[in-house]
């Protein structure tokens, strides 16, 4: 989420994966809205040293590994202000890294449970229920492009290496604090999907329906750049304009 929209706000976004762990094709339609799509092993010399040599040339890096997973690629805060001077790293986790789950790994619904938002959204009280959509991933996902663009301006204005960290679990404690009316949800509406809210993007399987992405700049609406890439299709490069 975080980086598709800094995707539409006009950044050169490049994600990069392992090799051995492809993604789901749909997901992948999801999720490679507004970015380029590379696989990349940073476990080989080859790979680490192709991963350091993008970030050479990069703005902001975002990633979504629990702490401390990538340190021993030369990714930990200290190692990357060393090497990349004036690099924005934006690190989401789940649970953040302070306090006795620091070190696990999550995902949005497992944080929706242990957070207590499965009983906020249980129908009856006694069996857990769920908001309709990933909320803790796209709302935490908007709020990293927002620290990716606030450090991206102290950078410009004070320099140093500038590093946010976010967690879906926080984001789960300020919903939690927000006022609730105790309204049902609306049913979803039947029917085709259409809308001033959706798109046709293209892609190597064809036209597909995708949300544009919300706000506005000077008025005008933002749109996805280019056709979707396919999972792994472009090399590990930055776009050479």
């Amino acid at each position: 989420m975080a980086t598709r929209y800094l995707g539409a706000l006009g950044a050169d976004v490049l994600r990069l994966d392992p090799p051995h762990r492809p993604e789901l094709p749909a997901q992948a339609y999801d999720s490679l809205l507004g970015k380029r799509s590379a696989v990349l092993d940073v476990g080989t010399a080859d790979g680490n040293g192709t991963l350091h040599a993008l970030l050479d040339d990069a703005d902001v890096l975002v990633h979504g590994y629990r702490p401390h997973a990538l340190d021993r690629f030369g990714l930990s805060p200290a190692a990357l202000a060393d090497r990349h001077p004036g690099l924005v790293t934006v690190s989401l986790s789940a649970w953040g890294t302070a306090g006795p789950w620091g070190g696990r790994r999550g995902f949005d619904s497992i944080v929706q449970a242990a957070s207590g938002i499965a009983m906020v959204e249980s129908a009856d009280g006694e069996v857990p229920g769920a908001m309709p959509c990933q909320l803790l991933d796209h709302g935490t996902g908007y709020l990293c492009a927002a620290a990716a663009l606030c450090a991206l301006a102290r950078q410009a204005a004070a320099g140093g290496t500038q590093f946010r960290e976010l967690a879906l679990a926080r984001t789960a404690d300020w919903l939690l604090g927000q006022p609730r009316n105790g309204a049902p949800h609306p049913a979803a509406a039947a029917g085709p999907v259409a809308g001033p809210w959706f798109t046709t993007v293209g892609s190597a399987d064809g036209p597909a329906t995708a949300v544009l992405p919300p706000g506005q700049l000077d008025g005008r609406g933002f749109s996805w750049p280019g056709a979707l890439s396919r999972y792994g299709g472009d090399q590990p490069a930055w776009a050479p304009w």
